[in-house]
């Protein structure tokens, strides 16, 4: 019994759908560079170049994406920087 080539090359493209969200951070008059800076390298595992960057981006553009990838990685993550005092949403 031979499997049909068509329906092995459609599981496999159906196996590497994965929807990726975006873990979106938001300007606030509240915390300090510091602080966010040092959120970011603690909870979003960022190095402190890119955590900078994403500190000014978040000032001066209103938000910036700090972390993509599927829901369940980034929900953990946003619930941190909010128990934080940081303003963040997944899209």
């Amino acid at each position: 019994m031979s499997v049909d080539p068509d329906i092995k090359e459609k599981k496999k493209v159906q196996e590497r759908i994965v929807i990726r969200y975006s873990l979106v951070l938001y300007n606030d008059d509240v915390n300090s560079f510091d602080h966010v800076i040092n959120c970011l390298v603690r909870i979003c595992n960022h190095e402190l170049i890119q955590a900078e960057q994403c500190a000014w981006l978040v000032h001066n553009k209103g938000r910036c994406t700090v972390k993509s990838g599927p829901m369940k990685d980034l929900r953990q993550m946003c619930e941190s920087l909010l128990k934080n005092g940081l303003t963040a949403q997944i899209e």
